[in-house]
């Protein structure tokens, strides 16, 4: 049970507050996209966000080795499960912050605990479901950094693998936030919690495809080895310039496994009952985001060569203004995300 003794309203509103403003700061796509969930749950989505948030900025941290990493992390969930002091775990996590974190990344660890605090607030159910999905998260990430390197991994089920644990763990938290919030949505649990998973796995894969140069320059490489190296192509050989066509064909047949879990994703959403039109727009916009990114890797040929990647303003403008219109209809959602994804290879 939290250690901490509960807040008064005005102070819980405050921190409330302060959370939201953080959020802005740490994020774009979520940013954008929770805000459009209902009062009330959109709190909760915001602290469990923000709790996940502070577990990626241990894991990227290059100034910490493995070791300190897995302290930190098995620190962090002991603190949100209310065994340990939530502001002397920020002042510890602060204070090991490199020149290499964001200004809002060093806000947010420094000020760990308030988040904390608010989720202590939250009934049983939501605390415990983000307790779950911190726990689960950070073992994966101790694994993972375990063998993080130039590399690669090792095949596609060890990038599923991966995916599960960093973002797979954080849709099937979403789902019981929804399930908690809705009677409606809770009546089709099973069912959403099957498919959770290619929700979440299929916005991590796109991830790992938009940053693959920025972590090569990091000095480090999330893409399974094996869909090159059937094509004569070694990630060992991997630059932000021209890689020929072995390259290509082994991102595309990525880009065919991610355009398979965002169809999935899809599939998930559908499945929100149409009144939950909060839930829905979150959900839709976050996945149309990730659509539109695959299909710009895709058509890239500089991206492909190692360019930067801009996501087209418009393109991002004309889907946020599409989604609440068509967020009730299952058969144009479907027609949308059809027409964002039409020149993306499918598996």
């Amino acid at each position: 049970m939290p250690t901490e003794a509960p807040e008064s309203a005005p102070v819980r509103e405050a921190e409330l507050v302060f959370q939201a403003d953080v959020l802005q700061q740490v994020s774009r796509t979520y940013a954008l996209t929770i805000p459009r969930l209902p009062a009330g749950l959109r709190e909760a989505v915001t602290n469990a966000y923000l709790l996940c948030r502070i577990a990626d900025t241990i894991e990227d941290e290059p100034g910490l080795d493995l070791a300190r990493k897995e302290i930190l992390l098995r620190g962090f969930t002991a603190t949100v499960a209310g065994r340990a002091e939530a502001d002397a775990f920020a002042s510890k996590l602060s204070a090991l912050l490199s020149d290499a974190a964001s200004s809002g990344e060093r806000l947010l660890a420094e000020n760990a605990g308030r988040i904390v605090r608010v989720t202590h607030g939250f009934s049983t159910a939501r605390r415990q479901a983000m307790e779950r999905c911190l726990r689960k998260m950070s073992q994966g990430m101790i694994e993972f950094q375990g063998r993080r390197a130039r590399e690669g991994l090792r095949d596609m089920a060890e990038l599923e693998r991966y995916c599960y644990h960093v973002a797979g763990v954080v849709a099937k938290m979403l789902t019981e936030l929804f399930c908690d919030h809705s009677p409606a949505i809770a009546e089709r649990r099973e069912e959403l919690m099957a498919l959770a998973p290619s929700y979440g796995q299929g916005l991590q894969m796109t991830n790992i495809l938009r940053d693959v140069w920025t972590d090569l320059a990091r000095g480090h490489c999330w893409l399974p080895r094996e869909p090159f190296l059937v094509r004569d192509f070694d990630l060992d050989e991997l630059r932000a310039a021209e890689n020929g066509p072995a390259f290509a064909a082994g991102l595309d047949e990525l880009a065919a496994a991610t355009h398979r879990q965002l169809r999935q994703g899809l599939d998930f959403i559908l499945l929100i009952p149409r009144q939950e039109s909060g839930v829905r727009r979150h959900l839709l916009l976050t996945l149309g985001l990730a659509a539109l990114t695959l299909r710009r890797i895709h058509g890239s040929e500089d991206f492909r060569a190692g360019g930067d990647f801009e996501q087209p303003k418009r393109a991002a403008q004309v889907l946020i203004a599409a989604i609440p219109l068509l967020a009730h209809s299952d058969p144009a959602l479907r027609r949308l995300f059809g027409l964002l994804l039409r020149n993306v290879p499918r598996s």
